[in-house]
């Protein structure tokens, strides 16, 4: 038994992980792509760049990018297996590699439907907390998965291993993202019972977020002083699971404040807040058909009559040339608008027109609310930013004169005391903990505090194939 490393293991893009049962048995745990600048030419023109032939299915953790977009690369190398991951996933990933293909693969409507129908022939929605055998024909021992929430997106799931052969069984866990404690919509993620192996991701090793309540203040703080400015506030957002959350809060501060002056005479309840990604907006209409799966504060909502993911405040832009349109007016006017678009770190998609159009006045706003990679200009804004630098955007050189705002407690990633909390309450404790997705420093320091934490634990950084 082994587990190889395909991604995610200099970085925080690219999951994949190999759990090797025997010489001819495995599976796939995620196969996402690389992206900033761990996007290197070898790897996007090598997409799937390991033998498959012995890999008999695929497990999703989640369907964000870095974890499924390279799924059309590894079935057109020839995978054929079954694809595992939670109900939820299972409505959510067909969107996901729908708008990859169109992206980066074919517009051909022809041909992405029919790669549409091939996943969902493969897919194998599972319940959670339920074991299911994978079949390993001709393999001497078993294998058995279980799905437990994870609370990072609708649908997420870290991911149980147990192999079987005679009298021994070896259980390795894969992580995937875990989220934080009381994250809108979703419940919080609760430690397993046991593992060999635990495979943990380490996005923010080495941070600390703030509490909800505390962020949540911070947001409607950032915003009244943002329209101060008399501009426009742009947050670069991912299209799912953070969009979602960003609309949960702006409702809650809106039923909390509505008649609280934002700036000037305009209040709370007057805000125009605008969703310009259409695939945000497909899969908050998602988010809204899934709602069993939301958690009970969200539930208690819907029942009192009130629409979190939808409000009267809240404008979605659907097509291209209204997309042009408000970029143009509020290029022009600089009306105090709040727009949540996609990319969320702003390699691509609508937020790089707004960009481009305000980024150099200082009447705009730019709140980044998600982890932004090295390499990607949402990483170069959010560096260079406050020293009124510049960044490159479709190859044009945009000052930065914009003010710069991150809240880093919006994360859907566990913080640091998150993940060390996640090892130390399982009741029989890893006799190795691998370190994956994360940048060095943040690896390095939670290897670091996991020693001090679980002494009896041997702490690994996740090494290449």
């Amino acid at each position: 038994m082994d587990v190889l490393h395909h991604g995610a293991v200099s970085g925080v893009t690219g999951s994949c992980h190999e759990l090797v049962v025997d010489e001819g048995h495995s599976i796939l745990v995620d196969c996402g792509l690389f992206q900033g600048g761990e996007a290197t030419d070898e790897q996007e023109h090598l997409a799937i760049d390991f033998p498959i032939d012995r890999v008999k299915a695929l497990l999703v953790t989640h369907c964000h990018l870095d974890h499924v977009g390279r799924i059309p690369h590894l079935i057109a190398s020839g995978f054929d297996g079954p694809i595992y991951c939670s109900e939820a996933t299972a409505i959510l990933l067909p969107l996901v590699l729908e708008d990859a293909l169109k992206m980066g693969v074919t517009r051909n409507r022809r041909l992405v439907e029919q790669f549409l129908k091939l996943i969902e022939k493969r897919l194998n929605p599972l319940p959670y907390n339920r074991w299911q055998p994978v079949e390993l024909p001709g393999c001497g021992l078993s294998l058995d998965i279980r799905l437990q929430r994870a609370g990072h997106i609708l649908g997420s799931a870290y991911i149980e291993c147990q192999i079987k052969g005679g009298d021994r069984a070896h259980k390795v866990i894969f992580s995937g993202d875990l989220g934080a404690p009381y994250t809108p919509l979703l419940p919080t993620p609760k430690s397993p019972w046991s593992a060999d192996l635990l495979v943990l991701e380490s996005t923010y090793g080495n941070r600390q977020h703030e509490g909800r309540k505390t962020r949540r203040a911070k947001l409607k703080q950032i915003v009244e002083r943002a329209f101060e400015n008399k501009g426009v506030i742009l947050i670069p957002a991912f299209s799912i699971g953070r969009t979602q959350e960003l609309l949960y809060e702006l409702e809650e501060i809106i039923h909390r404040h509505g008649e609280t002056r934002v700036a000037g005479d305009m209040q709370w309840q007057d805000m125009e807040i605008v969703l310009d990604s259409p695939l945000a907006a497909s899969f908050t209409d998602a988010y809204k058909r899934l709602r069993p799966y939301w958690d009970q504060e969200a539930r208690c909502k819907l029942r009192a009559g009130r629409h979190p993911l939808s409000f009267e405040q809240l404008t979605t832009i659907e097509d291209h040339k209204t997309h042009q349109q408000v970029v143009e007016y509020l290029g022009k006017t600089g009306r105090p608008t709040l727009v949540i678009a996609g990319s969320g770190m702003c390699t691509g998609g609508r937020i790089v027109n707004y960009l481009k159009a305000m980024l150099s006045n200082e009447q705009t706003d730019v709140l980044f609310v998600g982890y932004q990679a090295a390499g990607t200009p949402g990483r170069d804004i959010q560096h260079y930013g406050p020293g009124r630098g510049y960044v490159i955007l479709d190859g044009q050189r945009i000052e930065i004169r914009a003010g710069i705002h991150t809240l880093g407690g919006y994360s859907a990633h566990a913080d640091q005391s998150d993940l060390i909390r996640f090892v130390r309450r399982m009741q029989h404790q890893p006799k190795e903990v691998r370190l994956v997705h994360g940048d060095t420093d943040a690896k390095l320091e939670l290897q670091k505090r996991l020693k001090q934490e679980c002494p009896g634990i041997k702490v690994n950084i996740g090494g290449p194939a």
